[in-house]
């Protein structure tokens, strides 16, 4: 759990640092920083999408994933949960649910994720982890900066998801070979462009609807191979 343990922390730092920056910029420097964060969450998007194989693998999760994940309404309970958490803490923010749900999407969604985190519980080795924490520390100060303290809380997601996959890599790790964690990286990939493009405020998708797909795509993986 190391690996986890300072990643959480990296990213209370960084979001600590992102939002005493926050409160010194004047609003035209940080709807700047929006952009550039933006641009770089699609970039890293279209990064990941290259490590899928099997464009049907590809689309039939992602359709399953959102029908799964509207008639659940993840996007609305996460944005629920990030309005309970700013009246708790009475911080008046009306970024506050932004930055928690982007924050949580962009820090779990992703190969690094879910290879480090299994890496960790299987084998003991938090590198991957490690380096997966430092780059939060920039990502979180850079998004803290823009969208505030709700990022902070974002830390919660990671210690929760990451720990879960870390704990239970044993049981997790003989389902997913390496086929399938590609497919995974790729229908995540698509939903951190996605995430991007709301950044932009090109779209209003419901980004965490499509969460689904990325139980959905290794699934879908093996029932495709049996054909």
């Amino acid at each position: 759990m190391l690996g986890v343990i300072v990643n959480v922390i990296t990213v209370l730092i960084g979001s600590t640092i992102g939002t005493l920056f926050k409160k010194g910029l004047p609003e035209k420097l940080t709807s700047a920083a929006m952009v550039a964060i933006g641009l770089c969450t699609v970039y890293i998007g279209i990064s990941g999408c290259l490590e899928g194989e099997n464009t049907i693998v590809l689309i039939i999760s992602m359709v399953l994933g959102v029908i799964t994940g509207t008639l659940i309404d993840i996007d609305k309970r996460l944005n629920r949960m990030g309005e309970k958490l700013e009246n708790r803490f009475n911080k008046g923010e009306g970024s506050f649910s932004r930055g928690f749900v982007s924050a949580s999407l962009l820090f779990c969604v992703g190969a690094m994720t879910i290879v480090g985190s299994l890496n960790a519980g299987i084998k003991g080795d938090n590198e991957l982890l490690l380096t997966k924490a430092f780059l939060d520390l920039i990502s979180s100060t850079i998004l803290a900066s823009a969208l505030g303290i709700g990022v902070m809380f974002a830390s919660v997601t990671v210690l929760v998801y990451q720990g879960i996959l870390v704990l239970f890599a044993g049981f997790i790790a003989p389902f997913l070979t390496t086929a399938a964690i590609n497919e995974i990286t790729c229908a995540g990939s698509l939903i951190i462009i996605a995430l991007g493009l709301n950044l932009l405020k090109i779209t209003e998708i419901k980004v965490a609807n499509f969460l689904p797909a990325l139980l959905f795509a290794p699934f879908v993986l093996y029932i495709i191979n049996l054909f």
